[in-house]
């Protein structure tokens, strides 16, 4: 690697640029960053780099997924640094250590996590952009200003273009202390602003993986056997190999591979191959089969304690009004519309991997394990993600593609089929719910019991990962680690995860038990947009819903009683009650409501439905979020919107069913999708806040599938307690 790009991607000292960059990386977004194309920009930091024609580019060193998370980048910065937003251009970077331990996208963290060192960030570079102009008009220090993308010298009218002044100022130390703008200065953060990301793909320019085309470029396809664990006994490779454009057949340990000219030509060589399969030890569910067997540790087992506040038994034998009732949620599948595939580039000196990704110093180590080379020789480019869902934080594809790599030695793109995407997924865990309850004479929780049965999402991730949190020297050491801590650290992590939204169930009582029972029936379960709380979102607010109904009271005031010391609670509810007139539905409507906490934010939603005959439609939906502080309201809005229509999918239309270990919905003519005529008018309101930032991103989720059920009981008088949600069966 040369001086120049060294610098480039590592970010170095810039004093001997003609530019400023306060980052580093390469572009995955619309573009592969050509070293030359920034060779004159300079180095500020770890995000931000301004080229000598005033060119601004921020490193995103998370995903943008369709969650905005370039635009939070943009308006950070453009803050700070007194500048349009829309002249920034925000790149993701590469893989650098400056940026923490581990580039994970998830959890609903990006903004909470860079909220305060992308803005500073952006005050350390004008500050040395500042010093910069002073020291070349020869003036004191506060005789400059920045203003309008450019300094100003405040007595003479001077003005220099950041571009102009890069050079001179990533040679100036970043200030030990800076000050950042107050809230009542904010001109961009609260404010909406143009996405970053909108113009490239209304023009159909931003660049996903799929788009992803070099020189010389084979595609492959992989014939897996549909069982997990199986393996591939035998296969005609002839059949295939006739077929115009394949190249090679050949085993890799996921099954067999076919390379070929393009797309078209592997998958008919894949179906050419007529394989037979061996069966291996692995168990082979059956979704009934699961069921039964939650439904039977929920009648044996109270399970492990994650809190236990006063006596439930006691006051459940106490009461005269005590409910024990069982909710029962389905195995999901991601069904992200960019189906998984990675692209890698061998080179003189390493490959580069072109994938969308959640996690790229995963897709590094795996990478780097399989082909047998450092990492510092696996450069990852992060493209954009048609979907993510905590499905691309996995790195299986990856995996693969490096496998095929190994074996043909030219540049690579594996495209999973829409089949592939369904059959081997990590799906969102099927769990059972038993809950007992009771309220007194006035309407107050007299005891809340809950016990949950689910399997643990953490087996599926922790070998995977292990590589990435030591040395490269200890590699082998860290995949024997994986090895046992993908069978203990279930036992202590899975309760925890299974229980999101549940052991902390905010409702005031004085008896409450929460605890779980590790149930693996053998499906494969990983992350799913909002995890634990998907399930738990749904089970806990219909729970409460029923406790209302056995108290004789409104549902919303219900719940505003037992809320009474959570008052972001209260605020979700009273704004999304008045935007929604609770209570005074249109003739023909139902109102359920549903609030819950995730990932820092609270989310009320009132869902209003119209049953006719056996069917019904979700016809409206409005909700009222507490995210703290509202970087961009517009992309808040959309987010929680699109949470929205992901759980309500979920809730109302689709699941996954297994027989002899085979899932029968391969595709989305059996996993139905919610489509847009049958989308309701959703409506999101914002809670206005001057706390720090919390999720978006997954908070719109978990209430959702609750607050249709609760209106469904308001309309039918039949409560539903297992999804997807089916009225008059």
């Amino acid at each position: 690697m040369s001086d120049v790009t060294r610098r480039i991607f590592l970010g170095g000292a810039a004093a001997t640029t003609a530019g400023l960059i306060v980052g580093c990386g390469s572009s995955g977004g619309a573009g592969m960053l050509r070293p030359a194309e920034l060779a004159d920009a300079a180095d500020l930091g770890p995000w931000i780099m301004i080229t000598p024609d005033d060119e601004i580019i921020v490193w995103s060193d998370k995903s943008e997924m369709g969650q905005g998370v370039l635009t939070l980048y943009a308006s950070l910065v453009a803050e700070e640094l007194e500048v349009d937003p829309a002249r920034i251009d925000v790149r993701h970077a590469t893989i650098d250590p400056r940026y923490g331990i581990l580039q994970m996208t998830g959890g609903s963290r990006s903004a909470s996590q860079v909220y305060e060192p992308l803005r500073r960030a952006g005050a350390e570079a004008r500050e040395r952009l500042l010093r910069a102009a002073a020291a070349r008009w020869s003036v004191a220090r506060d005789q400059v200003e920045a203003r309008s993308g450019a300094v100003h010298d405040i007595r003479s009218g001077r003005v220099a273009t950041y571009g102009a002044l890069a050079e001179a100022a990533a040679a100036i130390s970043p200030p030990s202390e800076v000050e950042l703008k107050p809230a009542e200065a904010f001109q961009v953060i609260g404010r909406v602003t143009l996405r970053a990301d909108a113009p490239a793909k209304v023009r159909g320019q931003a660049r996903y993986g799929m788009d992803v085309r070099v020189e010389g470029m084979r595609y492959a396809a992989i014939l897996r056997p549909p069982v997990r664990g199986d393996r591939v006994a035998a296969f005609d490779s002839a059949p295939a190999l006739a077929i115009a454009g394949v190249r090679a057949v050949f085993e890799v340990p996921s099954g067999v591979a076919v390379l070929a000219d393009h797309t078209w030509a592997a998958r008919q060589g894949v179906a050419a191959l007529a394989p037979t399969f061996e069966r291996g030890d692995s168990p082979r569910p059956e979704t009934r089969a699961i069921r039964a067997a939650q439904a039977r540790l929920l009648d044996e087992e109270r399970g492990r304690a994650a809190r236990d506040d006063g006596d439930v038994e006691a006051a459940l034998g106490a009461s005269g009004r005590a409910l024990d009732v069982r909710y029962f949620t389905p195995h999901q599948a991601h069904a992200a519309m960019e189906p998984l595939n990675c692209t890698i580039v061998p080179g003189a000196k390493g490959v580069d991997v072109h994938i969308g990704t959640q996690g790229p110093n995963a897709i590094q180590d795996v990478v780097s394990a399989t082909l047998g080379l450092s990492r510092s020789d696996v450069r990852v480019h992060v493209e954009m993600l048609g979907g993510g869902f905590g499905r691309r934080s996995f790195t299986d594809v990856a995996a693969e593609c490096a496998e095929i790599v190994a074996r043909a030695d030219v540049p690579v793109k594996l495209a999973w089929s829409r089949e592939d995407d369904h059959a081997h997924d990590y799906y969102r865990p099927a769990t059972g719910h038993r809950f007992r309850g009771s309220v007194d004479a006035e309407g107050r929780i007299e005891a809340w019991d809950h016990v949950a049965v689910a399997p643990s999402i953490v087996p599926g991730m922790a070998k995977g990962m292990a590589g990435v949190l030591v040395p490269e020297s200890m590699r082998g050491v860290a995949n024997a680690v994986g090895e046992t801590v993908a069978g203990w650290i279930p036992k202590l992590m899975g309760p925890v995860i299974a229980l999101e939204g549940a052991s902390s169930v905010p409702y005031a009582a004085e008896n409450v038990r929460v605890g779980s029972v590790l149930h693996d029936p053998g499906v494969r379960v990983g992350i799913w947009r909002s995890v634990g709380h998907s399930n738990n979102g749904f089970v806990v607010e219909s729970f409460v819903d029923e406790l209302a109904h056995a108290a004789r009271m409104d549902p919303l005031a219900f719940r505003r009683r037992a809320l009474a010391s959570h008052p972001r609670h209260l605020a979700c509810l009273d704004l999304v009650a008045e935007r929604a007139d609770w209570g005074r539905p249109a003739e023909g409507v139902s109102q359920g409501v549903a609030v819950h906490e995730s990932f820092g934010s609270v989310v009320a939603h009132v869902a209003e439905v119209r049953v006719e005959g056996e069917t019904f439609r979700v016809s409206r939906v409005v909700c009222a979020v507490d995210c703290g502080r509202a970087i961009n309201p517009d992309v808040v809005r959309g987010q929680i919107a699109g949470g929205t229509i992901y759980g309500l999918t979920a809730a109302i239309k689709s699941a996954v069913t297994f027989e002899e270990g085979v899932p029968i919905e391969q595709n989305f003519d059996r996993y139905a999708m919610l489509r847009m005529d049958e989308a309701p008018e959703i409506e999101v309101y914002i809670v206005p806040s001057e706390e720090p930032p919390s999720g978006v991103g997954e908070p719109g989720t978990p209430g959702i599938a609750a607050a249709v059920a609760n209106a469904l009981f308001v309309a039918t008088g039949q409560r539903l307690r297992e999804l997807p949600l089916r009225i008059g069966t």
